[in-house]
């Protein structure tokens, strides 16, 4: 019986994971080797960490938590279930079965991007969603926005992106941006065209100084440097609705309190499962939260079992 099982080792449940161990819970770690950001060559925003690699931040987290004592497994979750006394179990797609007091989910999402050929090749490379994370290494090149399902954000980030290049197109695509979004793109300089893109074509797709040909319906082009866009988030939270946590009604997504707690008690979730627009330096600090929270959660349920066990004298000493 774990003390806690962290789902997902990317940073928030790395994070959680130190932060655990170090308080002296037996922490496990499952995870399967696939995080969101693992294409990225880089990931920026981080203080001390700016330009790291993904990679290398994840190896130097897991590092970490081993050292204080965590354990680390390679595999993914199948199936989920509470248990009738709180506990909770999990089945790992290599048949083991795992057993925790408490669970946090980190299991992040995955990005899906627009059904447009040759946009997933280049992705990570040409393609990037996030201008926090890599609008100041394309500045001063040529962009081009590609609009989406997410027709709010897609305006909004042709518009930041317009803060690093004085050249930015945004292929409205099919987003349904309306004239007074429009006119407020085209009078803060960017460049609003019409019509369905059907293919980005380009060289190898393996740096930004590599030209990129945005082809579209009718046989019009645009060529740029470096493509953005924004894909629909697609939380991994299968875990955490087959322990039924609830959603909000709003968003969508499951819901969690301020310091990550869902309303199964004993779950926890934290990172993009729970908020896509975390970055790894906020998804880091949810993660510590999460964990600090979890801490307090474990502690209690002791002091309440010891006094059920007679752990106390009268005078209140153990």
């Amino acid at each position: 019986m774990w003390d806690a099982i962290i789902v997902g080792g990317g940073a928030a449940g790395l994070t959680a994971g130190v932060v655990l161990a170090r308080a002296r819970f037996t922490t496990l770690v499952v995870d399967g080797g696939e995080p969101r950001n693992g294409p990225a060559g880089h990931m920026h925003g981080y203080l001390t960490r700016d330009g790291m690699a993904p990679k290398e931040f994840v190896a130097t987290g897991q590092d970490e938590f081993v050292r204080y004592g965590g354990t680390l497994v390679r595999a993914s979750v199948t199936g989920a279930r509470r248990g009738q006394d709180g506990t909770f179990e999990l089945r790992l797609d290599d048949d083991r079965v795992l057993r925790a007091r408490s669970v946090l989910v980190a299991t992040g999402l995955s990005d899906e991007l627009p059904d447009i050929p040759g946009l997933s090749e280049r992705w990570a490379s040409e393609v990037h969603h996030c201008p926090h994370c890599h609008g100041h290494e394309v500045r001063g090149r040529a962009v081009a926005v590609i609009g989406g399902a997410r027709a709010a954000v897609s305006a909004h980030l042709a518009a930041l992106m317009r803060r690093h290049s004085s050249s930015v197109t945004f292929c409205v695509n099919d987003a349904e941006v309306g004239a007074a979004e429009r006119r407020r793109l085209t009078a803060y300089g960017v460049r609003v065209i019409d019509g369905r893109v059907i293919r980005v074509a380009g060289n190898d797709g393996t740096a930004y100084d590599d030209p990129v040909v945005i082809e579209l319906d009718g046989g019009r082009t645009v060529a740029c440097e470096a493509v953005f866009v924004a894909p629909r988030p697609v939380p991994h939270d299968a875990i955490l609705t087959a322990l039924g946590a609830a959603e909000d009604p709003v968003s969508g997504l499951v819901a969690v309190d301020p310091h990550g707690a869902t309303d199964v008690p004993g779950l926890w979730a934290a990172g993009n499962v729970v908020n896509p627009r975390a970055q790894v330096v906020s998804a880091a600090g949810a993660g510590s939260a999460a964990a600090i929270a979890m801490s307090a959660w474990l502690l209690e349920r002791e002091l309440s079992a010891a006094v059920q066990a007679g752990g106390l004298d009268a005078g209140g000493a153990l």
